[in-house]
């Protein structure tokens, strides 16, 4: 009995390489593109399951049959987004390196590197309203992401006795957490029109500076 249930749940699960699959994902893809599209452009106010559909040229059944409602949309951005800007290898960086030091400096590099790429996201979070169960579940995501990421950098730190007084691991992971602000990246990269260059030197001296002893 097991095993024709075992026999009848593979035949119904597609391989990973037919066609049907792929198409499956080709079409998740373009919801989450479209869905990451109206909130760069029109903010958490304009996504509805309707217009996702329409934006990526598809039937509303069709994002039902991936997504069982914007909620799930939602949740699933957060690892689309960050697939596609490339976040695993960027990290990769930082959790590589050879000690403490070295690994808040790839941290600042990748600060540079890849927070610019995220900034019209950031700006449609900033203006939710803060009712929107879904943004807020968003945010509450990146931000638990975004910390447990400054806690392990400061966490090392402190391990190799590399961490500056008068910083502890908590005070220096809410520093670091504090200093991933959009508002940081677009008033010295947009309004004072720094070069990437130049942010990446002056953000390297003021965090080891700070941080490092």
């Amino acid at each position: 009995m097991m095993r024709s249930c075992q026999r009848r749940g593979a035949a119904m699960t597609p391989a990973i390489d037919d066609p049907h699959n792929a198409r499956s994902r080709r079409t998740r893809d373009a919801l989450l593109a479209a869905t990451r599209e109206i909130l760069e452009r029109e903010g958490f106010d304009a996504l509805t399951m309707a217009e996702v559909a329409a934006r990526a040229g598809v039937s509303r059944r069709a994002v039902y049959l991936h997504f069982h409602s914007r909620t799930d949309l939602v949740t699933a951005l957060f690892g689309h987004v960050a697939g596609r800007e490339g976040l695993a290898e960027s990290l990769a960086e930082v959790w590589k390196a050879p000690d403490a030091a070295e690994g808040l400096r790839a941290w600042v590099r990748h600060l540079v590197r890849y927070h610019p790429r995220l900034t019209a996201m950031n700006h449609a979070l900033s203006r939710v309203d803060p009712h929107d169960a879904d943004a807020a579940r968003h945010k509450e995501t990146v931000a638990t992401a975004q910390m447990d990421n400054c806690r392990r950098i400061a966490a090392r730190l402190a391990d190799e006795d590399r961490l500056a007084p008068p910083w502890t691991v908590d005070t220096a992971a809410d520093m670091l957490w504090s200093l991933i602000a959009t508002d940081l990246f677009d008033r010295i990269m947009v309004d004072r029109g720094w070069p990437e260059e130049r942010v990446l030197e002056h953000l390297l001296v003021l965090y080891e500076s700070t941080f490092v002893r």
